[in-house]
């Protein structure tokens, strides 16, 4: 699990699901939790094991989907010496291992059938039998699994067991999507922002400048709170001007001048096939298309600034120097862009 982050927020949603938690902590019963990624499933599990009574006991913790479906029986309940090929000695599974403590099954979605069905008789009875051996085990095991599945359509489907699913379910926590979360995106920055300057030894933190912070409330946040986590920290260790609020956002670290080109348009261009120009070419491109010369200068300039800024790690004065400008007349340059006012 990541301890780095931690649980923080504000906002009615975010309060109301840490709420939730809290309540169903001291239960021994099962728990899913329910959210995008990023969203916060695996801190939501540590809380329910951390809050309960078996907080001094084991909280083992189990990607399903990490591991080939041949695999994932044997993790969960262990096998026996020669039980199946490479089997060279006997090993405990993740229910044994986690006795008395908490298990969470992470990506329940991606279990098999065959899984789901051992899965089910171990719920049920609190007994696992090894793979290549007869004699069941007793286990005192509490359940929290997380998906980002829609579990009852799967059910309905028949592709998730229904029955697992109404022994899973006893509460469920669904974790909102930071688009939602009502002034938390800027909470988050700060508090991100602000172990991020203290890592690089920055003797003050300056904040985000007004742009910056704009563009961070107005993107979606496809990957939530780690995205977050990501792009703040990125964005703090490549500005150089401490003594100024950051003012440029990276939300695509993939964002790049030589970004290799989709295979599709490779072949389009092979073909002969007229393409439109990839990003990050000159706007100025297509010279039949202008007319607007002083935008398409505009734009020109602005494209060649991007550029310069991604080729130099977005280091200012060392753009300056590659473009023979002073450092202020970048960064009137940059101001004149909105470059230093929010996101690329």
């Amino acid at each position: 699990m990541d301890r780095d982050v931690q649980f923080i927020g504000q906002s009615e949603a975010f309060l109301d699901a840490v709420d939730r938690t809290s309540r169903a902590a001291p239960m021994r019963r099962p728990v899913l939790v329910i959210g995008e990624r990023g969203t916060g499933k695996e801190l939501v599990a540590e809380r329910l094991h951390r809050l309960s009574k078996r907080w001094d006991e084991p909280l083992v913790t189990m990607n399903c989907a990490a591991l080939p479906e041949t695999l994932i029986e044997a993790e969960l309940f262990g096998h026996e010496q020669g039980a199946f090929t490479g089997a060279t000695r006997a090993r405990a599974g993740r229910f044994e291992e986690a006795d008395k403590g908490t298990l969470f099954l992470d990506e329940l979605a991606t279990l098999s059938m065959g899984a789901q069905e051992r899965l089910l008789r171990a719920v049920e009875y609190g007994e696992v039998t090894r793979i290549g051996s007869s004699r069941p085990i007793r286990v005192d095991v509490r359940i929290v699994a997380a998906t980002n599945e829609d579990l009852p359509r799967l059910a309905e489907q028949g592709r998730f067991r229904a029955d697992l699913l109404d022994r899973l379910s006893f509460d469920v926590i669904t974790l909102p999507p930071l688009r939602v979360r009502e002034g938390d995106i800027g909470v988050l920055a700060d508090h991100f922002g602000r172990r991020m300057a203290t890592e690089l030894h920055w003797e003050q933190w300056p904040g985000f400048s007004e742009g910056a912070m704009r563009a961070m409330e107005d993107y979606p946040w496809p990957g939530n709170v780690r995205e977050l986590r990501n792009v703040v920290e990125r964005a703090v260790y490549r500005w150089d001007d401490w003594d100024t609020p950051v003012g440029y956002i990276q939300f695509n670290p993939f964002d790049s001048p030589w970004k290799p080109a989709p295979t599709a348009l490779r072949l389009a261009q092979e073909d002969g096939t007229r393409v439109a120009p990839a990003t990050g070419a000159s706007p100025l491109a297509d010279f039949e298309t202008i007319d607007d010369l002083r935008g398409a200068v505009d734009a020109h300039e602005r494209a060649i600034l991007e550029h310069h800024l991604a080729r130099n790690r977005y280091n200012q004065r060392q753009t300056a120097k590659a473009l023979g400008l002073s450092y202020d007349q970048l960064r009137h340059a940059m101001k004149k862009h909105g470059l230093n006012e929010g996101g690329g």
